[in-house]
């Protein structure tokens, strides 16, 4: 008997889903990252049973520091900030995640018929990605803002419009490989539509990195969308919005808790956003699988 006949097999692979899910959460900051949000979904959901002040309610006197009552103290009108930095998971998460959806979905069309049907079509599509993304995302969103009027909502679709570049280019570089894949070439031999093989044959493979590049724009979002409430373009007052509140807080530079606590809430969702997008495209960057296992 040969020595090649007693070579050990090859090890099985396990399927990529498995792995995924095994390499993702045996990740430290995966595991801080996804624990984080976790935990503020919940306390914005039981928001109501935490606290039993309202997030505009004036309970108490003005500027009292943090105690066993107040535990983040109370602001410039007498309201509970831990009240109010809570219930204002329920305004800054909700509408990031909105924000993040609406341009990817955008992105990812306009990225996808870039990319599958090329020629002046690719031309117009990415060119208009380069204007967008020739300038800095703030000034940009605040124009757009300036023009739609003041408002979280007029924000969101502020950042939308400077955000659906990225998505677009990611899609685009992922179709300028595919497009030419036996498979993908097959179906348009057989007749399928455009629609049907962007759906059917492109859609797997470009579903995981939109995944990792969507946590990572999340935590994004949130940053962005705070820093136009802080200057007056997103949430208005009396909203508890973690920007707005940050805002309010910067004119009492001696009542450090009024800007500290929504600062924070801010800071611990970007990372945990972080942690959980840096640990997906980890897991998903055959480079450093390795590391996983």
């Amino acid at each position: 008997m040969s020595d090649g006949s007693l070579a050990p097999a090859e090890p099985i692979a396990l399927p990529r889903r498995r792995f995924l899910r095994r390499s993702v959460w045996t990740q430290p900051l995966g595991l801080v990252g996804a624990g984080l949000l976790v935990v503020i979904v919940l306390l914005a959901v039981f928001a109501p049973w935490l606290t039993a002040h309202g997030p505009i309610d004036m309970v108490a006197k003005r500027f009292m520091a943090p105690s066993a009552e107040h535990w983040f103290g109370t602001d410039q009108l007498g309201r509970d900030v831990f009240a109010r930095v809570i219930y204002g998971a329920r305004v800054s998460l909700p509408y990031a995640l909105q924000l993040v959806v609406m341009a990817a979905v955008i992105g990812t069309l306009l990225g996808a018929i870039a990319g599958y049907f090329g020629g002046w079509i690719d031309g117009v599509i990415m060119r208009a990605a380069d204007l967008v993304m020739a300038f800095p995302d703030i000034i940009l969103a605040m124009a757009v803002v300036a023009a739609l009027g003041p408002g979280l909502f007029n924000a969101v679709l502020a950042v939308v419009v400077v955000s659906w570049p990225i998505y677009a280019r990611v899609v685009r570089s992922m179709l300028l490989t595919i497009r030419d894949e036996p498979y993908v070439q097959s179906s348009r031999l057989l007749g399928v539509s455009a629609m049907r093989a962007l759906w059917v044959d492109v859609r797997p493979n470009v579903v995981g990195p939109l995944v990792v590049l969507a946590a990572l724009e999340f935590g994004h979002a949130v940053l962005i969308l705070a820093g136009l409430s802080f200057l007056g373009l997103g949430a208005q007052p009396p909203t508890p919005e973690w920007g707005q509140m940050v805002s309010d807080g910067s004119k009492y530079f001696d009542k450090w808790w009024l800007s500290v606590f929504p600062g924070l809430a801010i800071l611990l969702v970007v990372l945990a956003a972080n942690f959980l997008g840096d640990t997906l495209r980890d897991a998903l960057d055959p480079r450093t699988a390795k590391a996983f296992r």
